[in-house]
Order: C-alpha cells, then sequence, then structure tokens
C-alpha cells in the first residue's frame, strides 16, 4: 500500500512539474519581449563572463530577443551559443507568460592558474579541464615550472582540489613550482620556507604530514627557522636550517 501510495505521490509531482513547465514557457501569441534577464552564477567569486558579455556575444550572433515575437525565439539557440563560450559550462533560457526572456548562466571555476616555463598561461577549472587565462584575474594558487598539459590535468589539478576543499590550505599556499624532474614545491603564504614534495604521489598523505608538523614542530620553534621541509619521503618530515651564514 505504501508503494502504491509514494508512486501515486511521484506521478503527481511529475505532472505539477510538467504542467508548471509547461505554462511557464507559454506566452500569448504575437507578444514581444519586453525585458531580458541575464544572470550569472558565482560572480561574486569568479568573473570570467558578464550580463553585458553575454548580450554582446547574443548580438554577434542575431539572437538578442529583446523587442522579437516571443514566437520567434528559439531558446535552444541561445543555449547552445552561449555554451560555445569557453567560460561557460551551461546556459538555461526560458520564457515567462509577462513576455520577459530569463537566461541563466553557469560559469566554469577555476582552481588554478598555470603559467608554465614555456609561456603557457591558462586555467584549470574545477572538472580538471583547461580553459583560457587571458585578463580575467582570479585570486587562485599559481602553477610555474615544467609544465604540460598531462601534468596541469592530472597531479596538479587533484592538488589544486586538496588545497581547494581545504580552509587551511587554501589560504597557506600561494603558489606550485615543478620543477624539471617532475617534482613539486609549494611556496606558502606564511613562512620562509619551501615545502617539498617530491613526485606528485601520496600527496594527500603528505600534506598531513606537514600540517602535523605545522601543528606540532613550527608552533613552537617558529615559521622561520627552516628554509625547506621535505616530506618526499615515506614517513619522515626533513628541515633545513636557512644559513646563518650572510
Amino acid at each position: 500500500m505504501k508503494r502504491i501510495l509514494l508512486l501515486l505521490v511521484m506521478l503527481t509531482v511529475s505532472a505539477y512539474l510538467a504542467i508548471a513547465f509547461t505554462w511557464l514557457n507559454h506566452t500569448p501569441p504575437g507578444q514581444l519581449v519586453k525585458q531580458v534577464k541575464i544572470v550569472v552564477e558565482d560572480s561574486a567569486r569568479t568573473c570570467f563572463i558578464t550580463p553585458e558579455e553575454a548580450t554582446a556575444l547574443l548580438k554577434r550572433n542575431r539572437l538578442y530577443p529583446m523587442g522579437k515575437n516571443t514566437d520567434s525565439i528559439r531558446c535552444k539557440a541561445i543555449e547552445e551559443t552561449l555554451e560555445k563560450n569557453a567560460f561557460i559550462e551551461n546556459a538555461e533560457c526560458y520564457k515567462t507568460p509577462s513576455g520577459n526572456l530569463c537566461i541563466y548562466i553557469k560559469q566554469r571555476l577555476p582552481i588554478l592558474r598555470v603559467m608554465s616555463a614555456s609561456g603557457l598561461d591558462y586555467y584549470i577549472d574545477d572538472k580538471g579541464h583547461s580553459m583560457p587565462g587571458g585578463s580575467h584575474a582570479a585570486h587562485l594558487p599559481v602553477a610555474t615550472g615544467t609544465i604540460d598539459k598531462k601534468m596541469a590535468e592530472g597531479p596538479l589539478y587533484q592538488l589544486a582540489q586538496l588545497l581547494n576543499d581545504d580552509d587551511f590550505w587554501k589560504r597557506q599556499v600561494e603558489q606550485i613550482h615543478v620543477t624539471s624532474e617532475g617534482e613539486i614545491e609549494l611556496v606558502p603564504q606564511v613562512g620562509n620556507h619551501i615545502l617539498f614534495l617530491g613526485k606528485p604521489v601520496y600527496i594527500e598523505e603528505k600534506l598531513d604530514r606537514i600540517r602535523t608538523f605545522y601543528t606540532k614542530g613550527l608552533s613552537r620553534v617558529g615559521w622561520n627557522k627552516y628554509s625547506r621541509i621535505s616530506v618526499e619521503f615515506d614517513n619522515q618530515v626533513i628541515c633545513k636550517r636557512h644559513s646563518t651564514n650572510k
């Protein structure tokens, strides 16, 4: 009996949503678009695409709907055109009964900026894919050194995810450097030292080991005592003191 009731509820909800969606996209015949509303998600966090830029993109493709008959508006064409933009992950377009056209844009979210020794400048997004660099600024860790796309979209993406998901590391690491041997160094914002991870394996365990050393070691001796802190080898933290020779 409970399964039957649950099925009836699900069917009722599905029917309601279908009717609501149809009603939302229904407009009286011959009605003109009175207003175009473009909303960009996560604008406070990053700003790779603005409503003004989206408007300009639609105008260039002769798809900007202001003043046009609602019957002639092709929402699918608008969505597909916007999604061709390298900074847009998804776009949704719908009409309202009052004659407005709403466009909802989801930006791609970068979590790492890559500035390789070969001169390439681009971002890695939260899905692990590269996206263009350019004039748009984002407060992200910067990866430098010997970096190809395989390294950027693989180990560096995984490292950037770990940093981005942890408030402590998100605040602490400002630069990731890849040596010519493919080893990783981190440049922290606090402390006059380099964190050496070695090869990009067991990265999460290495970060945990550094955090423990920060808590139990550096908190007592001071953040500027060492010039290099290495967790390259298993179960070890090897520190090199700053030279006293000036």
